[in-house]
């Protein structure tokens, strides 16, 4: 090995440990801050979401009822459809947790958290929020919530988490992509029925909560 490859490799070495060095950081400070949650239900849905909207009122009071029925509200901890869930467990004054991300816009920590945490990867973030939780409300948003459906919807049917309650809040927002999947993935042999029996589709905030229960009490 000549000078400048020993030079480059104990470089990449250092960059490497450093990586390591933060995820183990991050995880480690996760679990022990996360350990005693109880009931946690995670909340989804668009940063971009207004105060004034319909949309964020309904989240707010959602998680209000949530919250009243004994649950925690867990969030990504940003501004929009985080920020309402997070506010109606505030104004409960019960936990409200919010797992936040570091993004070059939108993701600021809202000012209705009693336990907040800050990550640097994705995955940490998304790992504690399938951890922590017992089941999942996703709200209408963009890709990055997407993401966190699709994610939960892959850990769900491969069993690498026990099967939990996924609510998806608003017809005229997911009825497509339900048509969508059923039309393609499921016609075409790529999905099964009982892969989009996994979670539900509604505008009511009394069926979501009832099926958050009786779920969980399973």
């Amino acid at each position: 090995m000549t000078k400048n490859t020993e030079k480059e490799s104990n470089i990449y070495f250092q960059e490497d440990a450093q990586i390591l060095a933060r995820v183990n950081e991050e995880m480690a400070t996760g679990l022990e801050i996360l350990k005693d949650i109880d009931l946690g239900i995670c909340i989804f849905g668009s940063a971009r979401v207004k105060e004034d909207t319909e949309l964020y009122k309904k989240t707010c009071e959602l998680s209000k009822r949530l919250s009243r029925a004994g649950f925690t509200i867990i969030t990504g901890g940003g501004p929009g459809i985080m920020e309402a869930a997070n506010r109606g467990a505030f104004e409960e004054n019960t936990e409200s947790v919010g797992l936040n991300i570091q993004l070059p816009k939108e993701q600021e920590p809202n000012p209705y958290l009693t336990t907040s945490l800050h990550f640097h990867y994705f995955f940490i973030r998304k790992f504690l929020f399938e951890k922590q939780a017992i089941g999942y409300i996703v709200m209408p948003g963009g890709l990055g919530t997407l993401d966190e459906l699709f994610e939960l919807l892959v850990l769900i049917q491969t069993n690498k988490i026990p099967p939990r309650p996924l609510v998806l809040m608003g017809t005229d927002f997911f009825d497509g992509l339900y048509d969508w999947m059923k039309k393609r993935l499921l016609a075409m042999n790529y999905c099964t029925q009982a892969d989009l029996d996994l979670f539900i589709i509604t505008d009511s905030e009394d069926e979501a909560i009832e099926h958050l229960k009786k779920t969980c009490a399973k």
